[in-house]
């Protein structure tokens, strides 16, 4: 959430008017001052005006500033504030004061000694005691690294991925903590990334890795992966991550799920999309409402610095497109930064930074440079890993290198070290470092040798010129440089039209349309049929099967069939995705289906583009399905005005009437 010009506000805590008086007068001028003048009022201030800072002096009797500490040190709405402890070191007072080392076994942030007797003027003594800048300094502290670095337009921003294993007591747990406290110690890291369930497998949860990476020292990055989780688990995941103080998150739809579940194949969630968590996020940064007795209540803001992933290196024209029409609904919904998918071609990178500069969205983006040996390259080449894209060039070249007497391992960390001195070139904001079994060692190699070549980086475009064999390319080619004009390209594919959907077009025109002479009969009849048992259900029955046959329904009630050209994205995408394609797809195919069933978005596009209507798929964001509408007509729903498709168009539900006594 953006800052607001709104003063920080400081919560002063001691019994002496002097303290307070003296505090004040340092304080006024940069923040609001609150103040307690006890133990009782001070807790109960901490906790219900949820100050920016708390600065602790003396409270009587002698032991309770002892107690409030820990008290506020302990508290689940506290523990994160930066607390300060503040000594007027007057002889008065000193007798009620306490030592040196006993404030600062209390583990506050800071202690600072103020004489009142000074002779200075008000205005030296604040610059001698710089309490103010010292609170600046710890909420700074408390703000996200990552979002600082990254929002930064001169610095570059580094995040190492690092993958959990299966298991609570495994050893490459201990390895990933064992990397943390490296990237600590070498200060040339700004996040550690840390995957969630990766391959769709179960791993340690990322939720827990995250606060003991916290714990170490570094800022996390915490994967969301929409695939094993509802929409209550995600927020009661983002309100636990919130209240540890991990605050950066790449949300991402997330791997189908894997056969190495208990007892097999575990059952795929996908109940909320990329864009529908970046809004549930926006929503609690901004203080998320609910009802609770018949009352609104809004809860405490969080602070969430949230991204989202883009796969700019998709082969089809109606892959690509629906990728950035994902990407446009992603960064509306409220994504700050984009990772983008694994891949290895300069000019589709810098399709993605041209892409987002025509259209304004100034946004950073961190470039994947996954470290790639030949044996990932083999696997990734194959479609192994969905949505990773090594072409047939690329892998000729590691299997050459693989022939020298280290394996290639060389000559992997220095084209990584390439792209990362492209990335920082080309206007990248930072670089996402990846790789199974790579050290602390090595990626520090990968940066310190990157950025010495950054300089001449447009030398390294040409190693990077990995196209796939007829491949699509958002915008004509800049040949001075080998990467992209600013100029669109032509959008060639001409295709047909199915049968299926120019007879669902003229259906839809006739039922749905309000100026229809068939929408105006069936609005009132409708309406009596919601109020029936049985004609209700023969007609729930018969609208089922023939939307069975048509679309393979399932009959969620709230009709997604409007916004996806009706090819339906419950029944017929196996992640559910109503509002663009996930980044798994290949050659058009859906990641789980391969050569069998194509992405449905890649269908949608398809159909769309005959009548001029693709840049539908980006008009507006889709909510997720609404569960209460389960099993019953999604005709009924619609005329009715129960379903999002008819609260978007304004259908509003027929008025109630009002029941008359005999």
């Amino acid at each position: 959430m953006e800052k607001t010009n709104k003063k920080t506000r400081v919560l002063v805590v001691g019994s002496e008017p002097a303290f307070h008086d003296m505090l004040g007068k340092i304080l006024e001028d940069q923040f609001e001052v609150l103040s307690a003048s006890s133990e009782d009022e001070g807790l109960s201030q901490a906790r219900n005006e949820r100050p920016d800072a708390i600065v602790l002096g003396y409270l009587e009797p002698r032991g309770t500033s002892f107690k409030l500490h820990k008290k506020l040190r302990s508290g689940w709405l506290t523990k994160h504030t930066p607390l300060l402890i503040v000594e007027i070191g007057s002889a008065e007072l000193s007798q009620k004061g306490w030592t040196r080392q006993e404030a600062l076994e209390m583990d506050a942030d800071d202690y600072i000694t103020i004489s009142p007797d000074d002779s200075a003027s008000l205005s030296r003594l604040r610059e001698s005691v710089g309490l103010a800048e010292k609170i600046t300094i710890r909420m700074g502290e408390r703000e996200s690294v990552l979002k600082e670095k990254l929002l930064d337009p001169n610095a570059f921003c580094i995040t190492w991925e690092q993958i959990p294993g299966r298991g609570a007591f495994e050893l490459q747990h201990e390895e990933v903590i064992d990397n943390v406290a490296k990237a600590a110690a070498g200060g040339k890291i700004d996040a550690i990334s840390v995957t969630d369930n990766p391959g769709g497998n179960p791993a340690l949860s990322t939720e827990m890795l995250c606060v003991q990476i916290k714990n170490a020292g570094m800022e996390p990055l915490a994967h969301l992966a929409c695939r094993d989780k509802n929409r209550s688990e995600i927020e009661s995941l983002l309100c636990g991550l919130a209240a540890d103080g991990v605050k950066n998150i790449l949300v991402l739809t997330g791997d189908y799920s894997g056969s190495d579940a208990f007892e097999g194949l575990a059952k795929p969630v996908f109940d909320l999309d990329p864009p529908n968590v970046l809004r549930l996020v926006e929503k609690m940064n901004e203080g998320l409402e609910h009802k609770a007795m018949r009352k609104t209540v809004k809860l405490a803001a969080t602070d969430f610095f949230a991204g989202a992933c883009v796969s700019p290196f998709k082969k089809l024209e109606s892959e690509l497109m629906g990728q950035y029409a994902k990407l446009k609904k992603k960064i509306e919904a409220g994504a700050k930064f984009i990772i983008t998918q694994v891949g290895y071609d300069a000019r589709k990178y810098h399709e993605l930074l041209t892409w987002l500069r025509v259209n304004n969205y100034n946004i950073p983006v961190f470039v994947n440079i996954y470290v790639l040996p030949y044996g990932a390259g083999r696997f990734m080449n194959s479609n192994g890993i969905p949505g990773c894209v090594v072409t047939d060039k690329y892998l000729a070249e590691l299997a050459e290198a693989k022939k020298a007497d280290d394996k290639g391992k060389a000559a992997m960390l220095l084209k990584s070290a390439k792209m990362y001195a492209l990335a920082k070139g080309m206007g990248c904001a930072g670089a996402h470092i990846g790789g199974h079994g790579i050290t602390y060692e090595q990626v520090e190699y990968i940066i310190d040798k990157g950025n010495e070549l950054a300089a001449n980086w447009e030398s390294l475009v040409k190693e990077f010129d990995y196209p796939q064999e007829n491949g699509f390319y958002l915008f004509e080619k800049d040949e001075k440089t080998g990467l992209n004009t600013d100029v669109y390209a032509q959008r060639p594919s001409k295709p047909s039209i199915p049968f299926i959907y120019r007879f669902s077009r003229i259906a839809h025109h006739l039922l749905f349309e309000e100026k229809s002479a068939v929408y105006k009969t069936m609005k009132p009849i409708a309406a009596w049929l919601d109020t029936t048992h049985t004609p209700k259900h023969i007609f729930d029955f018969f609208e089922h099967m023939s939307k069975v046959a048509m679309f393979n329904c399932m009959n969620c009630g709230d009709c997604a069939l409007f916004d996806t050209a009706y090819v339906c994205p419950m029944s017929q995408c196996p992640k559910s995705q109503r509002n663009g394609p996930c980044g798994g797809s290949y050659d058009g195919w859906c990641e789980v289906y391969p050569n069998e069933k194509k992405c449905i978005w890649v269908q949608a596009y398809d159909r769309l583009k005959p009548y001029k209507e693709e840049g539908k798929i980006t008009e507006y964001t889709v909510p997720p399905c609404d569960w209460n509408l389960w099993q019953s007509s999604s005709w009924l729903n619609f005329y009715q005005g129960r379903d999002h498709t008819a609260k978007r168009l304004g259908i509003k539900p027929p008025p109630k009437k009002e029941s008359s006594k005999k």
